[in-house]
């Protein structure tokens, strides 16, 4: 579980992270103060008067301009009313500076006190007096009343050219859109309350405008474009953060202080001690262990001590005490619901038990040895350890685990073609019915696969009826129904964790040409991860459409470049470097990365449309790194090396690839191997001879016979047909495409000898020709899904390292 999730901890919350790295940057950058002096609030009412009837202030229609000035005279008119020596003095004094909503209710009343006025006028005047500069605003004033509609005239009066550049920075199309409109509005906004320029526009500034933006606005998520234009002009600080987004829920790295006081521990000595201890082992742990064993040893062990033995104090734990605690911390009790609505309590085994069971054994016996070298230091604190080597015998925990894994990947190997197809029917569906809401004028009926909707009666918009009375987003539903396939597709065929997925980027896909032949190899580069150990995976066909169907998606239309964004490593807690991730999207404007989160809503998406179930009859679920497992079984399974998909898989040891693969046991295997190597040892050298003649001969004998009339075979040399010939149906036939007209012949043969099997009868024969079928439709399948893929080309602009093809070894490969 999360170290940022509200735990409970026996009746006491613990403290949420959340958020702690957007109080470290807003500690280091303050939001400009709101002045009340400058010199355009200085002047006269006759100089502002003045200013107001002179360009670039000057409105071009007479009546607006005669509007602006009568409404500016009657205002501050009515402010010479209140203390002060400026006129932003007058306006913080006066009533209209506590409420923008008050003002556009009241500012008739009030400034009509003064002379008659109206209220369109005095609305005009102010609008006038904001351009002139003459008052500012605050952030909470402006977020209270409707727009001033200023975006048409204070980009030209307060800084052309920065405006200019990021028109043309964000493009028309994202410029004219809503989300584009409101960015310019935030803008804006924050130039009137403060002033200036683009260019003076601070990291506070906008991180105050979001505050004020969210306390008047509940859904104001999205509303960080403004933040990304600014990023994009250069303005900003090297140090700024790259994006605004979700700062509200990242956690950063926190002091070791605050990952133990988050679990409010009552005895003090204890939690200083915990505290140095985890310092000292701080410099050796990456974030990730350190914020866990944090939580084994302040949550699970020592709260969970204080919860049940209030007035614990010492690390000398009592036999039955320290006996309680293991089997507390064996087990786990958790809420569920019946059928009927109540709720009931049942007690599972947790699966963590081990791993905190030896973090609590480290703790004693660093302890015992840390105080032989400082005896001052530690050695008030070394106590026998409660967990003993018996207590972590994981004999029989790994079995366990090794069984409920390889059960899981058994039920869900034969279950993945139906939910690759799904996958690849919901994206189908949703684009036809996105294209459809698209083709439709605004208000009007349309039918797609079989439905009828009405389309929403805003321009633009993808909502759509149904008869029903329901909404649907249509560009949202395609947008996770794509996303899913993206998911499946790419775990199926790479293996890789969904951290390594997430972290995939175009600088990935990497070109190799081979030093023998000079063939041009795809490899797609997976970055360290769990084990920091960097690997490649050669791109396979079906690999390198998913791979130019997500590149065409996310380029950028204008540059065709891959955007390059910024992602949030959940596991360091830390902001990645800027990079053109494979898995991101537009989100309101801004480029932004895909969390795990998100991945796992759409793949249930998926799963929730195959209706497959387990053996209990549940809903059959998959995680993502249930595909990583299928991937290793199936790979051994058709014959890969175990030492080659350790090597693939990125496993630091074999036995942890044999422990992902469900098929073969990891005795069997090394067994299997220790044979292979004695037969090798005492074979005799006559065998390592040159072949003869008749052996060559019927080596390339075997090519020939493996010619057919609708393809070829692919089965291995001097190993036999084990389908009885029955080529249609065989896995290892690769069908010609020039040979189509010669399967589309068979196919249609077997639907008539299946029509007449039918009509006659013949049961027996009737099971075997629907196989056949299968085969051959299958086959034209393939057929089909080759020719697209040779039509459907696309540039990935994948780099070429030309020099890599030169590093190879000066001495010839030799066989064996």
């Amino acid at each position: 579980m999360s170290a940022t999730a509200g735990v409970a901890v026996h009746g006491s919350k613990t403290v949420r992270l959340s958020g702690e790295a957007l109080k470290v940057i807003r500690e280091r950058f303050v939001p400009r103060p709101a002045i009340e002096t400058w010199p355009a609030t200085q002047d006269g009412a006759d100089g502002i008067v003045a200013r107001l009837r002179a360009a670039p202030l000057r409105e071009r229609v007479p009546h607006t301009q005669w509007c602006r000035v009568t409404g500016a005279r009657q205002i501050l008119g009515w402010l010479q009313t209140f203390p002060g020596e400026t006129w932003q003095q007058r306006w913080n004094a006066s009533p209209a500076a506590a409420s923008g909503q008050e003002w556009c209710r009241r500012a008739t009343e009030w400034v009509g006190a003064t002379g008659p006025v109206t209220g369109p006028i005095v609305s005009s005047g102010l609008v006038a007096l904001v351009l002139a500069d003459v008052v500012r605003p605050s952030l909470e004033w402006q977020l209270t009343r409707r727009a001033m509609n200023l975006q048409d005239r204070l980009p030209a009066m307060r800084d052309p050219d920065g405006f200019a550049r990021l028109e043309a920075l964000a493009g028309p199309e994202r410029w004219a859109s809503l989300t584009g409109r409101q960015a310019l509005n935030a803008l804006i906004r924050i130039m009137v309350a403060k002033g200036g320029t683009l260019a003076d526009i601070a990291v506070g500034d906008a991180l105050e405008y979001l505050d004020a933006l969210r306390a008047h606005h509940s859904q104001s998520a999205g509303h960080t474009l403004f933040y990304a234009w600014l990023r994009a002009l250069g303005t900003l600080p090297d140090d700024a953060p790259a994006t605004l987004r979700n700062l509200s829920r990242a956690t950063g790295q926190v002091s070791v202080e605050q990952l133990v006081d988050r679990y409010h521990l009552q005895c003090q000595p204890v939690r200083d001690l915990l505290v140095d201890y985890l310092k000292e082992r701080q410099p050796g742990l990456d974030y990730a262990t350190l914020d866990n064993i944090s939580r084994f040893l302040a949550r699970s062990f020592w709260a969970d001590l204080e919860a049940h033995h209030p007035g614990i104090d010492s690390l000398r734990l009592p036999p039955d005490v320290a006996t309680q605690w293991k089997q507390r911390a064996r087990t786990k009790t958790e809420r569920r619901r019946r059928s009927d609505g109540t709720m009931y309590d049942v007690v599972t085994p947790r699966l963590d038990s081990a791993t905190l069971m030896i973090a609590v054994r480290a703790l004693y016996l660093d302890l015992a040895q840390w105080a032989s070298e400082e005896p001052a230091r530690w050695g008030p604190w070394v106590a026998p350890c409660p967990i003993s080597e018996a207590d972590l015998n994981l004999k029989k925990t790994s079995q366990r685990v090794k069984a409920r894994m390889d059960q899981r990947t058994r039920e869900r190997l034969p279950a993945l073609p139906t939910v690759v197809r799904t996958a690849k029917e919901l994206l189908d569906q949703a684009r036809l019915r996105l294209d459809a809401v698209r083709e439709a004028p605004a208000g009007a009926r349309f039918e797609v696969l079989g439905e009828t909707f009405t389309r929403a009666k805003r321009p633009g918009s993808t909502w759509a009826y149904d008869h029903a009375g329901g909404r649907r987003d249509m560009a949202k539903r395609e947008h996770r129904a794509f996303w899913g396939w993206a998911t499946i597709e790419f775990l199926q065929h790479t293996g890789a964790r969904i951290e390594e997925m997430l972290e995939a980027s175009h600088h990935s896909l990497i070109q190799y040409r081979l030093p023998t032949t000079g063939e041009v190899v795809p490899l797609l580069q997976i970055a360290p991860s769990k084990t920091d150990q960097e690997r490649v995976l050669l791109v396979s066909p079906e690999l390198a459409d998913v791979l130019s169907t997500i590149i065409t998606r996310i380029r950028d239309p204008r540059t065709g470049a891959v955007p390059r964004v910024v992602a949030y490593d959940y596991n360091e807690r830390v902001w990645n470097p800027p990079m053109p991730l494979l898995f991101q999207y537009d989100r309101s404007g801004e480029p932004s990365h895909m969390t795990g989160e998100f991945l796992r809503a759409c793949l249930n998406d998926v799963l929730d449309a195959t209706g497959l179930t387990d053996a209990s009859g549940l809903p059959l679920d998959f995680d993502p790194h249930d595909f990583r497992r299928i991937f290793i079984t199936d790979a051994i399974r058709s014959g890969l090396p175990p030492h080659i998909a350790q090597v693939i898989a990125g496993h630091a040891d074999i036995n942890t690839t044999m422990g992902y693969n469900a098929i073969y046991p990891a005795e069997a295997i090394e067994a299997h191997r220790a044979f292979i190597a004695r037969r090798r040892s005492l074979r005799p050298s006559e065998e390592y001879r040159t072949p003869t003649a008749e052996e060559w001969d019927a080596f390339l004998g075997h090519f020939e016979r493996r010619k057919l009339s609708i393809g070829i075979c692919a089965r291995a040399f001097g190993t036999a047909c084990i389908h009885e010939h029955a080529c249609v149906r065989c896995s290892m036939l690769r069908p010609d495409p020039d040979q189509r007209g010669r399967l589309v012949e068979i196919r249609d043969n077997l639907l008539a000898r299946i029509t007449e099997a039918e009509r006659e009868g013949w049961l027996g024969e009737l099971e075997g020709l629907e196989v056949s079928l299968a085969g051959a439709q299958d086959k034209l399948a393939q057929l089909d899904a080759e020719q697209t893929r040779r039509s459907a080309a696309v540039d990935l602009g994948i780099p070429t390292f030309r020099n890599v093809a030169g590093r190879h070894s000066a001495s010839p490969l030799r066989p064996g």
